[in-house]
């Protein structure tokens, strides 16, 4: 390769590495954005004000708002559910015959939480964002679907296993119960700092860490009619 041929495809990588920075700058302002006020209360000028760039560089980008919307899901909603999946499928591997409730509740729960202890704000951001996704039907559906279905229905198969005898209606009632207490955690609302009088942090994920599982496990066992 010739001297300028180097040099242009160090112009050409420098201007994509670029284009990288600038996406993830976007999608990070988006998605604080998103989290709050969700996708009807952010226009595409409000994000492109908190990046500080013209609102028609948005537009270059992203055809509109709701595919901006789709992709600052979609990014970290690939991580934890790809990391659900390891984390499930390396727990029935240990498992082998004889699964519980704990340890897969453990895998799928503990799992996606270490990403909001050791991820920053950002994935504080994201897990807002996935509790008001999960909380609107009109169109938050879909998304929950498409990206959290297969790992959802993992779980599932995993606890059948340890509760052969308990009816599949209990079991994905459980299920329900157990994301819904999920979102209302990752949804950070405050209420429970003050109904505890701050003896308890909406922020805090390792205290939930602790207990969610065991406390969930629990639950599954009283629905079924189960010991074990």
């Amino acid at each position: 390769m010739t001297a300028p041929e180097k040099t242009a495809t160090r112009r050409r990588a420098t201007k994509a590495e670029q284009r990288a920075e600038m996406i993830e700058q976007i999608l990070d302002e988006a998605e604080y954005l998103f989290s709050q006020h969700g996708l009807h209360g952010v226009t595409l000028k409000d994000v492109a004000k908190r990046v500080g760039a013209h609102h028609t560089l948005m537009n270059y980008y992203f055809s509109d708002k709701k595919a901006l919307f789709d992709a600052v899901f979609a990014r970290r909603a690939i991580v934890t559910s790809e990391k659900r999946m390891e984390a499930l499928a390396a727990y029935e591997c240990e498992a082998g015959d004889a699964p519980t409730v704990e340890g897969a509740l453990h895998a799928f729960l503990d799992t996606d939480l270490d990403l909001y202890i050791h991820g920053g704000e950002g994935w504080k951001n994201y897990g807002a964002l996935g509790a008001l996704v999960a909380n609107t039907p009109e169109w938050g559906a879909e998304l929950m679907d498409e990206h959290f279905d297969p790992v959802v229905h993992r779980l599932v198969a995993i606890l059948k296993r340890a509760l052969p005898h308990c009816a599949e209606a209990d079991i994905y009632w459980g299920y329900h119960f157990v994301t819904g207490a999920l979102m209302v955690t990752l949804a950070r609302t405050g209420r429970i700092d003050k109904l505890s009088d701050g003896l308890c942090r909406s922020d805090d994920f390792n205290a939930v860490k602790l207990r969610m599982a065991a406390f969930m496990a629990a639950g599954f066992r009283q629905i079924c009619g189960s010991s074990r």
